[in-house]
């Protein structure tokens, strides 16, 4: 099966700042490295849902907050997972969310 393309975001257009669902998994997969949408839920704490976690992850991939790879064994159901990790444009909005949290938690601390 061919990897579909994914959209580049032109020069000054970017994706933004992460939702709060991407935001999750970013920190997920910054924290815990390469991991499976249904392992992303079980680490989450109730805050990712399995019917939403593969529609977030393939609107990040969309982005190019994640990429992802078939793992190169099936898991224990004899099927291949997808495994997903952060790129570097994902590290830098997690970066820029984090630093505008802080900076929101200075000015409201005043």
């Amino acid at each position: 099966m061919k990897k579909k393309a994914r959209a580049e975001p032109s020069s000054n257009e970017g994706p933004g700042l992460p939702s709060r669902k991407e935001a999750v998994i970013l920190e997920l997969l910054a924290s815990g490295g390469e991991r499976y949408g249904l392992e992303l839920v079980e680490a989450s704490d109730g805050r990712l849902k399995r019917g939403t976690v593969y529609v977030t992850l393939g609107r990040m991939e969309d982005k190019g907050l994640v990429e992802s790879r078939q793992e190169d064994r099936p898991g224990e159901s004899g099927l291949p997972r997808r495994l997903y990790r952060p790129t570097a444009l994902g590290r830098r909005a997690l970066a820029a969310l984090r630093f505008a949290r802080r900076s929101l938690s200075a000015v409201t601390a005043r």
